[in-house]
């Protein structure tokens, strides 16, 4: 029930949105994506240490219809270019999210390890896995949200930017999506 509401919060913020600045909409996509950045919430990302040109991109491909998730084409429909660059400033702001829980015990995080290597993961992400440029933030990223994005880059039913993405998710085989994505979420 909460989610509906937050949702529909969401929904009803959007349909209003040319009234609005960038900083007084920021609350509302804090609502679902977490005060200060951190989801709480099951399958919602993180967005805090996301950098500016990655969410510029997410939000273009929003508003443009080109990545579909209805609460967030609602949310991205009234922004203008100079927005989605000043949502993304602002949002590169938050700090990142910390993991949450006990670390990985050694088995797990050597296994893990052991898989960012063969999947060449920190070539893009960083030897931190905190992202630059158009590539997202994924160390202390929720578990849940990362399954399902590497799942549905697998399957390409989640478009990136460009198919880098969608392509090495390629190589990945299934059984390691889980692990690789307990990896990075407890990656401190």
């Amino acid at each position: 029930m909460r989610m509906k509401t937050t949702l529909l919060a969401l929904l009803l913020a959007a349909g209003s949105a040319g009234a609005q600045t960038v900083e007084q909409r920021l609350p509302v996509c804090l609502a679902c994506h977490g005060a200060g950045g951190t989801a709480q919430l099951p399958g919602i990302p993180s967005l805090g240490g996301m950098p500016s040109d990655y969410v510029l991109t997410q939000l273009y491909l929003f508003r443009e219809n080109q990545r579909v998730v209805a609460p967030m084409n609602a949310m991205a429909a009234g922004l203008t270019d100079d927005d989605l660059g000043s949502m993304g400033e602002l949002i590169a702001k938050l700090p990142p999210p910390r993991p949450e829980g006990e670390p990985l015990d050694e088995a797990s995080f050597n296994q893990g390890q052991a898989l960012v290597g063969r999947y060449h993961c920190n070539s893009c992400h960083g030897a931190g896995f905190a992202g630059h440029d158009q590539i997202p933030h994924l160390a202390g990223q929720r578990e849940d949200y990362l399954v399902k994005s590497l799942t549905q880059y697998k399957s390409g039913a989640r478009p990136g930017y460009d198919p880098a993405m969608n392509e090495a998710m390629q190589e990945v085989r299934e059984a390691d999506i889980p692990v690789l994505a307990k990896f990075l979420s407890h990656y401190r």
